[in-house]
């Protein structure tokens, strides 16, 4: 038979931005409280599951979000470059409410072509990336499960490219909360599924900064 081996994407919980800053791969984002929370949320999702390897994109709140799943199953965490949040050329911006960013003319060259995308990191590469940090963990954990704590656009690609779907999306439609599972099921070397779970659902209120 197959080996199986499971990857779960785990997105990292909410973070302390109450500027509503486009935050992407700028520093000292962390976690807010409510964000611990749903870190510990997911971290009780997982229990009981095999997970042998843990791994994390280098930003803080995705470092943090791994904390308590690397004490509860007693795991080092491994820093991946694959799993860092998408080049975003918006980063730094605001866009909540009364926020005139896009009303910028300096920014509509930014938005020539939203399949590639030309504001930032091409879909093909943020695919290409992530499916190469899902296998090396994959690898890793053989015949088990591991975690890789990344964002929400890098999974949400992923996702896509393992359920062999066109990557130019509306960014409106992703299926990504915040400290949400998204499982690649693996036989051997193949995605022969995707499943999705919320376990942080009841934590999440308001509306959420994307591309975090």
């Amino acid at each position: 038979m197959t080996q199986k081996t499971i990857v779960h994407l785990l997105r990292h919980g909410e973070v302390h931005n109450p500027l509503g800053v486009l935050y992407g791969r700028l520093p000292d984002y962390h976690l807010s409280e409510n964000g611990v929370l749903m870190a510990k949320a997911a971290t009780k999702w997982f229990s009981g599951r095999d997970v042998t390897a843990l791994f994390s994109s280098p930003m803080e709140r995705a470092q943090e979000t791994a904390a308590p799943l690397a004490e509860a199953f007693g795991l080092e965490v491994s820093i991946v470059e694959g799993l860092i949040e998408a080049a975003n050329r918006f980063e730094g911006m605001r866009f909540g409410q009364g926020e005139a960013s896009l009303k910028n003319p300096a920014t509509w060259p930014l938005l020539r072509n939203p399949f590639r995308p030309s504001w930032g990191e091409p879909y093909d590469e943020l695919a290409r990336r992530m499916l190469a940090a899902a296998a090396t963990a994959r690898d890793a954990a053989r015949g088990h499960e591991a975690v890789c704590v990344s964002h929400q656009l890098p999974i949400w690609i992923a996702r896509r490219a393992a359920e062999r779907k066109r990557l130019w999306h509306n960014p409106s439609h992703r299926q990504c909360g915040l400290a949400s599972v998204t499982s690649l099921v693996y036989e051997g070397d193949e995605i022969v599924r995707v499943d999705y779970a919320e376990p942080a659902a009841a934590l999440i209120s308001g509306p959420v900064v994307p591309g975090a």
